[in-house]
């Protein structure tokens, strides 16, 4: 049997002393997943997120945002919220009809699935780059940077074409680079400091053993279960002495309800030597 004794839990700050230093999530961006099943009817749906953390949701049926904490607007008023929500609610109608028309003019095949990601993102000396790209059935198609479309090579020729058409659109391809240039940048500040106490926060874990299936005659599972952590960025490790043992697999970090953080960690070892192995987890709060 495991004993608890085996499980060092060492919980390490990562920093300076500046007080002013951010902690937590440091780019914000929306997701839009549109599904084409026919000519008459798509789908589409919207979320915006910091980091890994979701803060928006999006009603197709009503063309709404959901922000889902109290400060999800950050320190926009509501009548820039509800004039970006128009923004949106319009371009997911104006979105569709296009793709339609495209794909009738191009004689392509349904059903189909449009991704895009488009947001900005917090670098050191607080300077934002802001990005957008787009997936076509799981293949890059297109991202803008440096304020132009630039088609991917993925994408061949109909991506080409695409880039071509946008930007003869100015209209369209002002409100995108005023979304991406102005609007995000000023929102990621806003959200930023406006969910400050909750972004900031730092969350010890807790942690348990449990067993594992058994690899192998004369083997055993070492499973260090590690639970409501914040912030994300960590370092598990199994060890046995001071050294850092390489047959160590880390599960993916999966969210709980509460933004805290769940990583499970194992490590298969012989069975009569598993009090020689100690598990060591270090959250690391960035500095910028």
């Amino acid at each position: 049997m495991m004993l608890l004794s085996l499980l060092l839990l060492a919980v390490i700050v990562h920093g300076g002393d500046n007080e002013d230093a951010f902690q937590g999530p440091t780019s914000f961006h929306l997701i839009q997943i549109s599904t084409f099943a026919n000519s008459t009817w798509t789908q589409n749906q919207g979320s915006g997120w910091l980091d890994d953390l979701q803060i928006h949701g999006w009603d197709s049926d009503s063309g709404n945002a959901i922000f889902l904490k109290p400060w999800s607007k950050g320190n926009f008023s509501d009548e820039e919220v509800v004039e970006l929500e128009e923004v949106f609610r319009v371009y997911f109608i104006e979105f569709t009809r296009e793709v339609q028309d495209i794909v009738s003019q191009l004689q392509f095949e349904y059903p189909f699935v449009i991704q895009g990601i488009a947001g900005c993102e917090l670098h050191s000396g607080k300077a934002i780059q802001s990005f957008l790209r787009a997936g076509f059935e799981g293949l890059d198609f297109m991202s803008i940077k440096n304020h132009s479309c630039v088609p991917e090579p993925e994408g061949g020729s109909m991506a080409q074409w695409f880039c071509v058409l946008i930007t003869q659109y100015q209209g369209i391809w002002g409100i995108i680079d005023t979304l991406l240039s102005e609007t995000c940048p000023r929102y990621l500040l806003g959200v930023l400091d406006a969910g400050k106490a909750e972004l900031q926060r730092q969350v010890k874990p807790e942690a348990w053993l449990s067993s594992g299936p058994t690899p192998g005659p004369g083997r055993l599972l070492l499973v260090c279960h590690v639970s409501g952590f914040y912030p994300k960025p960590v370092r598990a490790m199994w060890m046995r002495g001071e050294q850092e043992q390489p047959g160590t697999q880390q599960g993916d970090i999966i969210t709980n309800a509460d933004w805290t953080w769940y990583l499970r960690v194992t490590l298969d070892v012989a069975a009569g030597e598993a009090s020689f192995y100690l598990f060591i987890f270090s959250i690391i709060f960035p500095l910028f």
